[in-house]
């Protein structure tokens, strides 16, 4: 049995995020990994064994796959060799605890296109995982649009009706949340997650503070607060 990390939809009328594999046992790592990715804007799952893994990444249409090697049922290698045996071309940046020239080789050997050695660096996983989806022919985000909104994930930039609006890098991050669910309820909680360090003790109704400044920069129309639940990004009047 799988388990998936909660699925964001992307916004009607804009380009769809990218789609990410985790196959990774160590639970704790699969999930803060999969918690940095969605807040980069990411859409992620999650599977825990080498079996599963193989078949969601033959089965579901990713942008890439980040492979632990050490798996229960069928180890890394396997995976992507049968990946790759099959025709699948999708972007694969293998993990492991071990180190060497030959473990490399023989990851890239099976048909990788990246190689990560635990412990590493978040930074330099998103780095990778940016350089790979370029790689292969994509843009590194998408722009989100929703009304006279326009997101512009890369850019860090958003325009309404065509004029720039400055923001701060939290603002930012709370609207660009807000943006790749537009339409759908997002709630306080999980605004903090994404937008806060994880570690993150302090009052969650310092969301308000950002929302009720997006408000007076954007538009009080975009917004919608939806009692007890939390915010929805709608396309205004």
């Amino acid at each position: 049995m799988h388990s998936p990390v909660t699925r964001h939809s992307p916004p009607g009328g804009a380009r769809r995020p990218f789609r990410l594999l985790i196959v990774e046992d160590e639970k704790r790592l699969a999930l803060s990994l999969a918690k940095g990715l969605m807040a980069e804007g990411y859409v992620v799952d999650v599977v825990h064994d080498g079996r599963e893994g193989l078949r969601r990444a033959t089965e579901d249409g990713y942008d890439l796959i980040v492979l632990d090697i050490m798996l229960p049922g069928m180890n890394g290698y396997r995976v992507c060799g049968a990946l790759r045996a099959a025709g699948h071309e999708v972007p694969v940046l293998m993990l492991t605890a071990k180190d060497g020239e030959y473990d490399e080789a023989e990851g890239l050997d099976t048909g990788a296109d990246d190689y990560l050695t635990k412990p590493f660096s978040y930074v330099v996983l998103v780095a990778r995982v940016k350089a790979l989806l370029r790689r292969h022919g994509r843009s590194a985000q998408p722009v989100l649009r929703v009304g006279d909104l326009s997101v512009d994930q890369g850019a860090r930039r958003v325009e309404r009706d065509g004029t720039e609006v400055t923001l701060t890098a939290k603002e930012f991050a709370v609207l660009e949340q807000l943006a790749l669910r537009a339409g759908d309820v997002v709630s306080k909680a999980e605004i903090l997650e994404h937008v806060w360090d994880f570690a993150y003790e302090g009052d969650v109704n310092i969301i308000e503070v950002y929302v009720s400044a997006l408000r007076r920069k954007l538009g009080a129309g975009h917004i919608v607060t939806v009692r007890g639940a939390g915010y929805r990004l709608v396309a205004g009047e």
